[in-house]
Order: structure tokens, then C-alpha cells, then sequence
């Protein structure tokens, strides 16, 4: 079974960074894909980003593309966020979950009660 753990939110002022961690255990040997996902309130689940394991292969959201980062930690089989340039509008709880699927470039998240699902971590941006 797929366990996910997210970690890592903060507050940062506009501009600034933050890195999100993502634990994962029980991964299948066959592969995976590993996904970022937020919402804000009073908005609707924007997807950020969908990892395919163990290829590296990486989506990301518009809103989001040439400022956060994907990377993966072998060592610790944990997949990180790294977001740069922060905007008020980033502001969001963040969650990793899987596995993810992108069709046509659409990051899809897994389908309700289906696949894994972090823990919430709470992203505040201050302008």
C-alpha cells in the first residue's frame, strides 16, 4: 500500500521560496507517479505538478511552470516541491498524492478514493 506524507509548508513573505517534501512508502516496483496538488479558499483544486517514477518525467501546472521544481530523493524515496518566487496567489494547502495522470498536458489527480494521499500542508504568502 501507498503511504504519502507531505511536510514543509511555512509562511514567506512575496518573492520568496519554500520546499515541500513528499514521503513515500510501499511504492510499486513497476512504477509511479507522484503528484502536487492545492487549493486556496474559496477556490477550486489546481494541480501543480505530477512526477512519473521512476523515470523522472515531470508536469507541471501553468501558474506554476518556471518557478517551482520537482526533484526526487532516491535515497529517501521522497519527492520535493521547490517553489521560487512566491506570489500571494501560491497561497494554498498543498498535498502530494498519486498516483497523478496527465492527458493533452492536464495533470490529473487520482480519482476520489483511489490511489494515496498526504497529509495537508498550509503555504502563506504574504504580498
Amino acid at each position: 500500500e501507498v503511504q504519502l506524507q507531505a511536510s514543509g509548508g511555512g509562511f514567506v513573505h512575496a518573492g520568496g521560496s519554500l520546499r515541500l517534501s513528499c514521503a513515500a512508502s510501499g511504492l510499486p516496483s513497476t512504477g509511479y507517479s507522484i503528484g502536487w496538488f492545492r487549493q486556496a479558499p474559496g477556490k477550486e483544486q489546481e494541480s501543480v505538478s505530477c512526477m512519473s517514477i521512476p523515470d523522472g518525467t515531470t508536469y507541471y501546472g501553468d501558474s506554476v511552470k518556471n518557478r517551482f521544481t520537482v526533484s526526487r530523493d532516491n535515497a529517501k524515496n521522497a519527492v520535493h516541491l521547490q517553489m521560487t518566487n512566491l506570489e500571494p496567489e501560491d497561497a494554498a494547502v498543498y498535498w502530494c498524492a498519486g498516483p497523478c495522470t496527465v492527458i493533452g498536458g492536464t495533470i490529473w489527480p487520482p480519482h476520489d478514493g483511489l490511489g494515496a494521499r498526504g497529509r495537508e500542508t498550509l503555504v502563506t504568502v504574504s504580498s
